[in-house]
């Protein structure tokens, strides 16, 4: 009789958590169907152009199209690892995304430490203003400032290098100087924005802890330091997960603006050199496998990174 029972039950689950998923599907459809439009973007503009990594396995002709193209195989992998230039740009990538994560990071925190400090809420106000500011302007904008104070002839440091009686300094040309530049101009332009999201994160911080923390003596640093600073954590190990997962990309759009030929050597990265083999020089099947080999690098990057956080107690992406 027992076993009888249990085997109709068994008989019938599928069939019921059928009819369980169709009634959450039907309980919850006007939210499914407010995700059909980004789902379909993601689809069409993410997914299907997915197609198009074949290329990075084929010698890829205008003429012929995509399928028509000849199969290589590995051979334009094998172009990438025996140019003489690969080591270099894969060093300064890595280099310049290393440097990204150990300095760009700190800042963001420590502002948005900061303004959660200041308890006049029309300066706090102004100071979040005046930081986030420079995350809406274009890379090519921060750039002629860029010039405006580094330039050899006209920069107004060198301005005043020559009227202390040095020489000039051609900073935007020399590989000594490239990429603190472009670690000063990053922080700069993008630690306003970094400090919101931490700030968002302050605010999910129950007070409560604040409170009992006051009760049993603690002043603001010790607040800061056993309340604040571990509500951050989860928000900072995300944050770090996502970044190890970009750090073969290194920032394009900035590399590119401020680059010149004189800073090759320090400066040129994966980015840089896959679009002048793909667009100046056209070869898309050796930029397409260059991009390909970024992102696989890039996914087993956070899959590891994930792991570890999960590991030591973070909380990790999924």
């Amino acid at each position: 009789m027992n076993m009888k029972t249990v085997s109709n039950v068994s008989k019938q689950s599928p069939l019921q958590h059928k009819q369980g998923a169709m009634r959450l599907l039907y309980r919850y459809r006007w939210y499914y169907l407010m995700m059909l439009p980004g789902i379909i973007y993601y689809i069409i503009y993410h997914y299907i152009p997915m197609s198009g990594l074949i290329i990075a396995f084929k010698d890829y002709n205008l003429s012929k199209g995509i399928f028509g193209s000849e199969w290589v195989g590995f051979d334009n992998f094998k172009t990438i690892f025996a140019s003489p230039e690969f080591f270099r740009i894969l060093r300064n990538t890595l280099v310049i995304s290393v440097y990204r994560i150990l300095f760009n990071m700190l800042p963001d925190i420590l502002l948005a430490l900061l303004l959660n400090e200041i308890r006049l809420l029309w300066f706090k106000r102004v100071i979040q203003t005046i930081t986030y500011g420079p995350y809406f302007l274009s890379w090519v904008i921060v750039y002629g400032l860029a010039v405006a104070f580094l330039a050899q002839e006209s920069g107004i440091i060198n301005y005043y290098i020559r009227e202390l009686g040095g020489a000039p300094i051609n900073f935007l040309a020399s590989n000594e100087y490239f990429r603190p530049i472009i670690i000063l101009t990053d922080i700069w332009k993008n630690t306003g924005f970094g400090a919101i999201i931490y700030l968002a994160a302050l605010a999910t911080i129950n007070n409560e802890l604040y409170e009992a923390a006051a009760i049993d003596g603690a002043n603001r640093w010790r607040l800061m330091w056993h309340v604040t600073l571990p509500g951050l954590r989860d928000v900072f190990i995300l944050l770090l997960i996502l970044r190890i997962g970009h750090i073969m990309d290194a920032g394009f759009e900035q590399i590119y603006i401020f680059l010149n030929a004189r800073v090759y050597e320090s400066g040129d990265i994966i980015d840089t050199w896959v679009f002048r083999r793909g667009l100046e020089e056209l070869e898309f099947s050796v930029a397409i496998a260059t991009n390909l080999f970024k992102s696989v690098i890039g996914f087993v990057l956070v899959i590891g990174a994930n792991k570890l956080s999960k590991k030591f107690g973070g909380s990790g992406i999924w």
